[in-house]
Parts: C-alpha cells; structure tokens; sequence
C-alpha cells in the first residue's frame, strides 16, 4: 500500500485576479527530496551460520537467512518494505543472498536500509535462533566490498547462530 503525502505550501500571488481581495493562495504539492540512492549497485549479502550444540559451534547447512529492507518509490516517499531470502547455506554454513537493481527498477524503488535476520534452519535438534551478532533483531549492513566483475556490494553480516533450546543468546554468551 502506497501513502500519497501532500505538503500544503502557502503561496502569494498578489492581486492576480485584478480584484481587491487582498492575496490570494495555492496548494501545491511538493516533492521530497530524495537524492541519496543508499544501495546503488546490485547488493550481496554473505556469511555464516553455525548451530551451537553444548560448548561446540557446527556448521549449520539448509538454513536460510531473510534480508529486509526499507525502500521509497520514485518519489522518494516510504513503501512497504521489501523482503527477499537468501539460498539455503552450504556444507560449511555459508549463505549468499543477492539482489539486482533490475529488480528493483521494475517496481521503481529505491532501498535505505536493509537488515539480515535468521530464517530457518533445517535442523530439529538446532532450530531456534539467537540473537548473536543479531540473528534475531537484524544485523544491518554497513561497509562493504564492491566486487568489479559483479558490479556489486558484498556486504557480510554473522556469523549466526541457532541453538538447540529456547534459551536465548546474545553476543555475550
């Protein structure tokens, strides 16, 4: 759902009408100024997922991590947020989540900020989620490497962890 915002400015005009009614005024809806583009390259976002069994840190292959971002449309006005998944990690916990600006483009959005946040894992004896290196409130993505053959952002995000109880964990341990 899109929120149209107008900004009533006051305008004088003078005596335009060639009457004595003193000033006159308009409503004119304005445009915010929106020139920063945050993410201006196709994005990736890696890292790696552990499950932490006892005192031990395993790999964690078939979890999936989402990644969210805020975004504004042409306008520079707000949009829902924009939601995409990353591929299942691999052997050794690995996960690479891309996006194209192509893709963006289309729905003519713009992204401002966008967090990694742990999905599933596909574990049963490792599927809750801790909030190690924020796993569960969203590690936001700063630097990045910009790889050239790509023409993308590599940002990384991690590790994250899962746990086999409910118990939560947090960078202190």
């Amino acid at each position: 759902m899109l929120l149209n915002i107008s900004i009533l400015i006051p305008c004088s005009f003078g005596n335009v009408s060639g009457n004595d009614y003193g000033t006159k005024k308009q409503v004119v809806t304005k445009r915010p100024n929106f020139t920063e583009k945050l993410f201006s390259n196709n994005i990736g976002i890696q890292g790696i997922v552990y499950c932490k069994s006892g005192s031990k840190l395993i790999q964690l292959e078939g979890a999936v991590i989402r990644i969210t971002c805020e975004a504004v449309d042409e306008y520079g006005f707000e949009t829902t947020p924009f939601t995409f998944l990353s591929d299942a990690t691999d052997v050794k916990g690995y996960f690479l989540a891309t996006l194209f600006q192509v893709e963006l483009v289309a729905e003519k959005r713009v992204l401002k900020e966008c967090r990694a946040f742990l999905d599933a894992s596909p574990s049963k004896n490792c599927n809750y989620p801790t909030d190690f290196n924020k796993g569960i409130s969203g590690a936001e993505l700063h630097s990045y490497s910009f790889l050239n053959d790509k023409k993308m952002n590599l940002y990384t995000v991690g590790p994250f962890v899962f746990t086999s109880t409910s118990k939560s964990i947090s960078n202190g341990y």
